[in-house]
């Protein structure tokens, strides 16, 4: 793991973003959190930190003054955080060799992307991209595989935003790794679930046809028996006829 620390004389803004970002799962982990330049550059000093995020304007030494002094002495990457979109800070912090620079409030899809190219050049220069390279897989495929389990067993009321707070990512991240890290995106994956249950619950005649529409998802047995059409090429009363379970006298065509 990547060491982190976070420094911001707002603790509301530290605790947050420590608290609330899923740090091992991109590789890093918090090493500690600090008021002020001063307590992270001594920090520094005696331990070992691959990544700073700072907050550009603090008391007793600011982000800007703690660049600088450990441009001189140590090689540690660092993100600026700040709500001052003035040019002069940017400039500075780019002088300093600050990696990144993010205005507040942070958006949290701009800090994984920020995040990710941080971790894939440290394990350029570390040499340790086939290690990391694996866990970074795991961290896709287990986010996957968590939301394609909540899809098959809760398809009926499943909405991306549920399935996002379950990862603790937002619905547009989420979207994206489905889209770039799986064979399916998230609707498809969630039409597929409910019309492959539907197909199953056609078979038995105990379940009539507005039932199994409200079952899988559609309060509407009009819009259901015209999804199902468009994924089977046939209406539900087809289906069921074709697997030999046509007594339906709640059916919808």
């Amino acid at each position: 793991m990547y060491q982190v620390i976070i420094v911001d004389d707002e603790a509301k803004i530290r605790n947050g973003i420590a608290g609330l970002f899923p740090w091992s799962q991109l590789g890093f982990e918090i090493a500690g959190c600090f008021s002020n330049g001063k307590a992270a550059y001594e920090y520094t000093l005696a331990n070992h930190v691959d990544l700073i995020l700072s907050d550009i304007r603090m008391p007793i030494m600011d982000g800007l003054e703690l660049s600088e002094k450990l441009l001189e002495k140590k090689d540690i990457k660092i993100i600026f955080f700040s709500g001052y979109q003035d040019f002069e800070y940017v400039r500075r912090a780019l002088r300093t060799g600050v990696v990144d620079y993010l205005l507040k409030p942070v958006k949290y899809d701009d800090l994984v992307d920020c995040l990710t190219r941080i971790r894939d050049r440290l394990n350029r220069e570390t040499h340790a991209a086939p290690a990391r390279e694996e866990e970074n897989l795991s961290y896709y495929e287990k986010i996957i595989s968590l939301v394609k389990n909540y899809l098959d067993t809760d398809y009926q009321n499943a909405t991306l935003e549920q399935a996002a707070r379950l990862v603790n990512l937002s619905p547009n991240y989420l979207s994206r790794i489905m889209k770039e890290h799986s064979d399916v995106n998230f609707s498809d994956y969630l039409l597929k679930t409910r019309m492959e249950n539907a197909a199953r619950m056609l078979k038995d005649i105990g379940y009539k046809q507005y039932e199994i529409a409200d079952r899988v998802g559609y309060d509407n047995p009009k819009n259901f028996s015209r999804a199902f059409h468009q994924y089977f090429h046939m209406t539900p009363s087809q289906y069921r006829k074709s697997n030999g379970a046509d007594h339906d006298y709640g059916g919808i065509s």
